[in-house]
């Protein structure tokens, strides 16, 4: 392997507040060799996700913190070019947590197998994978709504978000998405089929969520906290359920943001309870299979934002936590079809 060069993204400094792209740093290093059992893989897709930014903090958080000087973190989809594990062979495509970089070595126990034909392989990173699971356990399991019901999803044209209110359609309930332009009020309205879609930046988010949901709302799928939470729980129905799945608004504060009033929780007796998906992995088996026939009837669209480039992939996280993506954000790192 000492004609491959290993391209890297380095945590150079933790940001303070919003990152910066000097907070990362590109470098070449040397292929690794695998060893018994260890499996070399050439990354395909590189997923970004919100929750990378807790994990390249200085604070405490659900994973550990990516040390400086090491490859940001990141799920991805590879292909194996070297294989020492039984279960795999060379040209295998794989999902793996490879990171911000093109070749990486990983033990054959920590891949699942992908297969090709069954849907794009970067859907294994989205509505097939990690976001996927996330809307559909945290909103089946925690939400539990019920035909007739009204449900509300903030970052809704995102990867989760856009996942969690189709999948809230399919179950027979009013749907309600906040989103953050016209563009994705339109899109989630008009391709998702969510019965009403909210601007926050040019509506008054408590006006236009009463005339969207006279009756109240019974499930809030919060991938945001902050203000849209605080305004939601005025709100909530009798029972209403709040599956709490991300904190985009606070990922880039530098000090801790004053709570909501959490009083309507008590007065309704309404359910709020935080989401990890690495504790849902035995629902896994079930959700590919729901959603694999959702996509396949056309119950369930999908809409991914690709960046070209792993020098690209600082920019465009940053624009992720800005909201700038439109659908699930992935970072092409090389070609599918590759000699292997």
């Amino acid at each position: 392997m000492s004609d491959l060069i290993n391209k890297q993204i380095l945590l150079k400094s933790r940001p303070v507040g919003e990152p910066k792209e000097t907070d990362f740093a590109l470098v070449e290093a040397p292929i690794a060799e695998p060893g018994e059992g260890e499996v070399l893989s050439r990354t395909i897709y590189l997923s970004l996700d919100p929750y990378m930014r807790g994990l390249i903090s200085e604070g405490e958080s659900y994973a550990a913190n990516v040390e400086l000087n090491s490859v940001v973190v990141g799920g991805t989809v590879s292909q194996v070019i070297q294989s020492n594990h039984p279960q795999f062979q060379a040209g295998d495509f794989v999902l793996s947590g490879n990171g911000w970089q093109t070749y990486a070595v990983a033990k054959g126990e920590t891949l699942r197998k992908l297969d090709p034909n069954q849907a794009p392989l970067s859907y294994s990173l989205g509505v097939l994978g990690m976001p996927g699971l996330t809307a559909y356990a945290a909103l089946l399991d925690i939400g539990q709504p019920k035909a007739g019901e009204t449900v509300v999803v903030s970052a809704a044209s995102g990867a989760v978000g856009a996942v969690a209110g189709q999948i809230a359609k399919i179950k027979g309930c009013r749907v309600i998405g906040i989103v953050g332009s016209d563009d994705k009020r339109d899109y989630i309205v008009k391709e998702l089929g969510f019965d009403v879609g909210i601007n926050r930046k040019t509506e008054e988010l408590n006006a236009a969520l009463k005339a969207a949901a006279p009756d109240g709302i019974d499930v809030y799928f919060d991938n945001t906290a902050g203000v849209i939470l605080e305004t939601v729980l005025q709100q909530i129905n009798l029972g209403a359920r709040i599956p709490l799945v991300g904190l985009i608004s606070e990922y880039n504060a530098t000090s801790a943001p004053p709570g909501p009033n959490l009083r309507p929780l008590l007065i309704k007796r309404a359910l709020i309870k935080g989401f990890l998906v690495s504790d849902y992995q035995h629902r896994a088996n079930e959700f590919v299979s729901d959603v694999a026939g959702w996509l396949k009837s056309g119950q369930l669209k999908y809409q991914e934002d690709v960046v070209v480039g792993l020098e690209n992939a600082p920019r465009a996280f940053i624009g992720l936590l800005r909201g700038e993506n439109f659908g699930k954000l992935v970072v092409k790192v090389s070609e599918e079809s590759t000699a292997v």
